[in-house]
């Protein structure tokens, strides 16, 4: 168990092991505040090397709080188009425009301070903190949570929130207090590097490995514990590409809810006919002339999924001035990846108007 476990020894070789494998990333080059907290929200779910562009592109359209503070709603989307989670990037925003107005436009170097941010947890705070500001508090995410349930050979489930208050609490004592951004940083690079959530461990190039239960008990394959998650709800769903020419119809999502405010392909619930397809082009006052089936695509969100079957619709030239269905518009591939957010749920289906989304669009 963890909490019989001496922590102090993993101190040192993991320091001494972050000092010689620490990769070379663009927040680490300049670990300022602003700039440590935009790549924490960002790695929330993404992998690093996804990241890296995503995060040079955000700070230099928006380098500081203010910028973020003043940010729109559509460029806001469209910087954050790919990453997911877009409530992540719109409570950024709420809190850059809180430090704008409270704090001077600067993260706060204090932890209790840090929390009373939207959208900054007891992670984001522990990771600004210690690694922007040195302030020796514990930072425990995914991969503190493995690396430090395998070493000791703790089973405890790591979904419950009692466990990670547990470790943070095991942790805080542990921290160097002269070198607790390296720690943080060297904790987080050994779970995303050595000790990763899928496949073999890499134990031979693990700091810690003459101290792991885990490994010396064969153990790995089963820890950490995760109590199994719920269902995901599935909702079947059909996506309607309709093309006027070389513009394609696109819809904006309500303002609150599932993809707030992001552009879609028109759709359905439930599998629909090609004349339910077609119906629902002509309610809108639009003349459909040719429509055909497209493949069936998949979605995962965090509690559900989309199963999706599509139809390319092509409906009469519309006329010049002519008044498009409300809360829709008639969009240029290459206007909407510039200026329309479209989620990656919608991925495998941009291909038919040539439309490509987030990292895509630069490669």
């Amino acid at each position: 168990m963890l909490k019989d476990f001496n922590l102090e020894q993993l101190v040192s070789p993991l320091l001494e092991w972050y000092g010689v494998h620490a990769r070379a990333l663009p927040w680490r080059e300049d670990p300022a505040p602003y700039r440590v907290w935009v790549s924490e929200i960002m790695l929330q779910q993404t992998r690093v090397e996804a990241v890296k562009p995503y995060f040079e592109r955000f700070i230099k359209e928006l380098p500081d709080a203010a910028a973020l503070a003043a940010c729109g709603e559509e460029q806001l989307l469209k910087l954050w188009e790919g990453l997911g989670y877009y409530n992540r990037v719109r409570n950024m925003r709420a809190a850059a425009r809180t430090l704008v107005a409270e704090y001077g436009g600067e993260l706060p170097a204090d932890y209790e301070e840090l929390l009373k941010l939207k959208g900054i947890g007891h992670y984001t705070a522990g990771a600004i903190a210690s690694i922007a500001y040195g302030i020796p508090v514990p930072a425990v995410d995914g991969n503190v949570l493995r690396i430090l349930m395998r070493v000791s050979e703790d089973s405890s489930d790591i979904m419950k929130q009692s466990v990670k208050s547990e470790v943070e609490k095991l942790l805080l004592p542990v921290i160097p207090k002269d070198n607790a951004g390296s720690f943080t940083q060297a904790m987080m690079e050994l779970g995303a590097t050595v000790c990763g959530p899928n496949g073999e461990p890499a134990c031979n190039r693990c700091p810690w490995e003459s101290y792991c239960l885990a490994k010396k008990n064969g153990s790995h394959g089963h820890i950490p514990v995760r109590g199994k998650a719920k269902t995901r709800k599935i909702e079947e769903k059909t996506v309607l590409i309709i093309c006027d020419g070389e513009k394609v119809l696109l819809h904006r999502r309500p303002a609150r809810g599932l993809l707030a405010g992001m552009y879609e392909f028109p759709n359905l619930s439930g599998y629909r006919t090609q004349e339910e397809a077609l119906d629902y082009v002509r309610e809108r006052k639009l003349l459909p002339v040719k429509i055909e089936p497209l493949e069936e695509a998949k979605h995962i969100f965090s509690h559900i999924e989309w199963h999706m079957r599509g139809y390319m619709i092509r409906i009469a030239q519309l006329d010049d001035g002519v008044e498009q269905p409300s809360g829709f518009v008639f969009a240029q591939a290459e206007v909407s990846e510039e200026k329309y957010a479209i989620p990656s749920a919608f991925a495998r289906y941009t291909k038919y108007m040539n439309i490509r989304l987030g990292q895509e669009r630069y490669e």
